[in-house]
């Protein structure tokens, strides 16, 4: 067996939790190997050779930020190291913490419906993480208002997500060393996201307008879009299903003289993660069906 030795390492970087799938390439693989990333082991998910060129497939583990070296051993059928079959290319992969400064999916999404609640129901239009219920039993919230008429964004809540939920694996086309291949994860974990709309005013016949304005708002938005990528713009966009939730609670008369009503709002399909990747493997290029010619008599 020739001396292994590493060419390439992608992706030269990825997350401290580990948990990526990572390609080593270069020539003089065994069929059977153990990589090491900054002295841990990482899962070796393929071992396969294409047009000359070895390729190797593994899990990353979890590590602290570092640059760290990419060391693979030849390993024997029993699954113990080759003495001197080994390779490594110091600092080829780059441990790195997740980028906690951008803004999260979900922080953009509550900004994107608040921005259209301004637009087209009314510019006095705040959000709400977590609300206090009043001594009142009618079930309606006590919120802080700087001035009527407004309307309170609360939540969201996480309910599991019936109609948009899978457990197919989802396949991605990447291209690879020598063509065409799949990349697959696990099924995204997707939620329904449930939020409370709290309208008030000190005029009843402001607060109905507002209800037929959210109610128009509510009809008119089926779908509730924004960029998939706020950095890059080639990538499109992103649309979830958004429908009312439960019926309209009103409440017309109170010590203070405000008028509210509150109506939930559901947002539907959104994906928490995009789903651990598993492994990747050749792509299908086409189709063939070879049958057997068959004649005799009959009977």
């Amino acid at each position: 067996m020739a001396l292994p030795s590493l060419t390439s390492v992608t992706p030269s970087s990825g997350p401290t939790s580990g948990g990526d799938i990572l390609r080593l390439s270069g020539t003089g693989f065994a069929s059977r190997v153990a990589v090491r990333l900054g002295g841990l082991r990482a899962e070796v998910l393929s071992v396969r050779e294409e047009a000359g060129t070895a390729h190797v497939d593994v899990r990353t583990p979890m590590h602290e930020v570092d640059n760290v070296d990419v060391e693979l051993l030849n390993l024997s059928a029993d699954g113990h190291p080759i003495p001197g079959e080994a390779a490594v290319l110091p600092g080829a992969y780059r441990y790195l913490r997740p980028r906690v400064a951008k803004e999260a999916d979900l922080t953009r999404l509550v900004r994107t419906l608040l921005r259209e609640l301004k637009r087209q129901v009314v510019a006095n239009v705040s959000a709400s993480v977590s609300v206090d219920y009043d001594t009142v039993a009618d079930g309606l919230n006590v919120i802080a208002m700087a001035s009527l008429p407004s309307v309170v964004l609360s939540g969201p809540t996480l309910r599991e997500s019936r109609r948009y939920s899978t457990n197919v694996l989802h396949e991605d086309v990447v291209q690879g060393p020598s063509g065409a291949e799949l990349v697959r994860r696990r099924p995204a974990y997707t939620v329904d996201l449930a939020f409370t709309l709290t309208v008030a005013s000190n005029r009843t016949a402001e607060l109905f307008n507002l209800m037929a304005a959210v109610a128009t708002f509510l009809n008119r938005n089926r779908w509730l879009s924004m960029a998939r990528d706020a950095e890059d713009a080639s990538r499109g966009t992103v649309c979830w299903e958004m429908d009312a939730d439960g019926e309209v609670r009103t409440q017309l008369g109170s010590r203070d003289d405000v008028r509210a009503f509150t109506w939930g709002l559901l947002v539907r399909g959104f994906e928490v993660d995009e789903g651990l990747p598993l492994d990747i493997g050749k792509a299908v290029a086409g189709t063939h069906l070879e049958t057997d010619s068959y004649s005799g008599g009959t009977s």
